[in-house]
């Protein structure tokens, strides 16, 4: 699930720092820049291919994939939906309840036992398909653990995404991190990366270098993150924890592969680094309010778009109030009131 449409496709320049930031956030950029080692050279550039849908695509000798028909402006060309192995194979992320896409997947896997059905996180893009795919195949669902959000809601506070979230998903078994299941040939790791949403996996494929990054990191998008299900400080966190892994290759929940996964994750924290720095000048100006911020610091935004711009200025907020660089009333809102800590 992306939200590239609201940032114009492309990293934007950090004009607004160069013609001068207010005193406070000029103080605090340095800080946010260097405590993330990234490079100026780091642009965020996307990869806007588009992967074929209604068919399945061999991809590499142990993948597969086909693409649902849930195109949309966070789905992009559909959900990506990946089969592992050959004969003994696991399928990754099944999708939503659609019945065109399902039987496909059974159509691709006839003749093959289906060992695992694996299940990144509980966006109905992702996860509904895993109980019809279970029903006919067999397989064992395993992966994400049920809907969960990062943090309780606050005091008349709603989850704006709530009609999203698959709250009837309900693992055979829940995967932690290093967990693993295997067939024949092949080997997929849980790798816990929440951010997205507090219960969200990758799985890596050590026989081919591979993460199936799910909707953590994308290729044409960055993602998006709605408080109180995401969470910016653990995405934050998560990009840091997979600096820090060697796969040379991601297959993304939406979208192509990320080809050089390296320099992807670098070009996301330099670029949130550099929205986070925005949104504190904008508070140092005397912004106080969501809309404000969003007004400023988003050019030419489509109207439709302001709503989604808006949950991304909350996500920021909220993990600059625990990190105590921005002040507020109580628990973040995205009705709050803001102000220099």
């Amino acid at each position: 699930m992306g939200e590239t449409a609201i940032d114009g496709g492309v990293q934007r320049s950090i004009g607004w720092a160069r013609a001068g930031l207010k005193n406070e956030a000029r103080r605090l950029l340095p800080k946010l820049l260097t405590s993330s080692r990234i490079s100026m050279a780091d642009d965020l550039v996307f990869d806007t291919d588009q992967p074929p849908a209604g068919r399945c695509e061999p991809l590499t000798p142990l993948v597969r994939r086909i693409v649902a028909p849930n195109s949309g402006p966070v789905t992009f060309t559909g959900t990506c939906t990946y089969i592992v192995g050959r004969g003994q194979v696991a399928v990754i992320d099944p999708g939503p309840d659609s019945p065109e896409h399902l039987a496909l997947i059974q159509e691709a896997v006839r003749g093959e036992t289906v060992t695992h059905i694996l299940v990144s996180h509980t966006h109905r893009d992702h996860s509904p398909g895993a109980r019809v795919l279970q029903a006919a195949t067999g397989g064992r669902i395993v992966g994400c653990s049920a809907h969960r959000a990062a943090r309780s809601l606050g005091a008349g506070e709603v989850s704006v995404l709530e009609a999203s979230t698959d709250r009837d998903y309900a693992p055979d078994e829940e995967m932690r991190e290093d967990d693993t299941v295997e067939g024949p040939g092949w080997r997929l790791t849980a790798v816990e990366t929440p951010g997205h949403m507090a219960n969200h996996l990758a799985f890596a494929l050590p026989q081919e270098s591979t993460l199936f990054s799910a909707d953590h990191v994308m290729a044409w998008n960055t993602t998006v993150i709605a408080p109180p299900d995401g969470s910016m400080g653990a995405f934050m966190a998560s990009l840091d924890k997979l600096r820090g892994r060697d796969e040379t290759l991601y297959w993304p929940g939406h979208g192509g592969p990320v080809r050089e996964p390296q320099r992807m994750v670098r070009a996301l924290i330099h670029h949130r680094r550099q929205r986070e720095a925005s949104i504190l000048n904008r508070i140092a100006a005397g912004d106080r309010t969501i809309p404000a911020i969003v007004a400023a610091i988003y050019a030419n935004l489509k109207p439709a778009l302001v709503g989604a711009a808006g949950l991304s200025v909350f996500a920021h907020l909220e993990d600059l109030v625990e990190r105590g660089l921005v002040a507020t009333e109580g628990t973040p809102t995205l009705q709050g009131v803001y102000r220099p800590a």
